[in-house]
């Protein structure tokens, strides 16, 4: 009776022979979709909120750009302030000597040079130097003793603002004699 089977053990070797019912563990495509659709919705939603702080970022760098723009001269203009001053008070004299009007002026001219010079701007007066076209400007060349294409007389001085040219010096360069 070992050779045959019993019905028991007959249904345990019909079991083990076929497919065994798993459980579905792996999400369904529908379930798989709606993970991606939410994930996608998720990377949409970060992505318009970066795009709008860009916008803002882009927009109050301009805002910042016009302010400085436009309120660049601020400190510049305040120290012009005690030149007007003086020069108004000068005007107010009812009897002014030449020797008050010119201290004066020397004193307002003091004053001048200091804003200039605490606002970084800064004379070019070239006379005897090599011309140098970047900073100076011919007017006209001279025959003169001096070394040709040096600066011989300046017309009109230049100004730098830090190194920029903000205007060039005018000036009659010399030339080599005939």
């Amino acid at each position: 009776m070992q050779d045959k089977e019993t019905p028991v053990e007959a249904s345990i070797d019909s079991t083990e022979e076929s497919p065994v019912q798993t459980l579905d563990i792996t999400p369904s495509l529908e379930e798989m979709l709606r993970q991606a659709e939410l994930k996608a919705e998720e990377h949409h939603d970060a992505w318009l909120r970066a795009k709008a702080e860009t916008e803002n970022v882009r927009r109050r760098a301009q805002e910042d750009i016009a302010k400085a723009s436009k309120y660049s001269v601020e400190r510049f203009a305040g120290e012009l302030l005690a030149v007007k001053d003086s020069l108004e008070a000068a005007l107010a004299t009812e009897a002014p000597s030449v020797e008050s009007l010119k201290s004066g002026t020397e004193l307002t001219l003091k004053q001048l040079v200091a804003a200039f010079e605490k606002s970084n701007l800064s004379e070019i007066n070239p006379l005897g130097e090599k011309f140098d076209p970047h900073f100076h400007q011919a007017i006209s060349m001279i025959e003169a003793e001096q070394e040709p294409n040096t600066v011989v007389n300046v017309l009109q001085k230049g100004y730098l603002i830090a190194e920029r040219v903000l205007r060039p010096a005018l000036v009659i360069v010399a030339k080599a004699k005939a």
